[in-house]
């Protein structure tokens, strides 16, 4: 079994803060290109902020980007795992809750964050990898 963070181990740790503005963590999102990011308040793990929560907490409720705080609309105390996870525990958990996104923790520390796409890409490539070796 591969360790989810076999995914992610050659990515940046990226995370934004607490009480950031959603305008500065959207712009930060589209800056590197992804759709959720760990949110922290000092070293602690608080929650998670998705574009999905751009959209339904603060859009589609007609609030402020620019004056409305992450901590007021992230999803709070996010389900974590651990380094050595496997990706088949990964995916249990996003099916059984719904999950997009999951953080990848050691200890305190977030390692990644790992996606239902970093999942499937990887099982496509591992499929593709199956199939050049049956075929050669």
């Amino acid at each position: 079994m591969v360790p989810v963070y076999d995914l992610v181990k050659d990515r940046k740790v990226l995370f934004i803060e607490a009480d950031c503005t959603v305008l500065e963590a959207s712009r930060y999102m589209m800056e590197h290109r992804i759709g959720a990011l760990p949110v922290v308040r000092g070293d602690e793990l608080v929650g998670i902020f998705s574009e999905r929560d751009v959209m339904n907490r603060v859009v589609a409720a007609g609030r402020m980007p620019g004056t409305t705080k992450v901590s007021e609309v992230m999803t709070t105390n996010p389900k974590t795992v651990r380094a050595q996870e496997s990706i088949e525990e990964c995916l249990f958990l996003m099916r059984e809750f719904g999950f997009r996104h999951l953080p990848i923790m050691d200890g305190k520390e977030i390692k990644g964050l790992v996606s239902i796409r970093d999942i499937v890409l990887s099982y496509l490539a591992q499929k593709e990898a199956e199939a050049r070796r049956a075929a050669g």
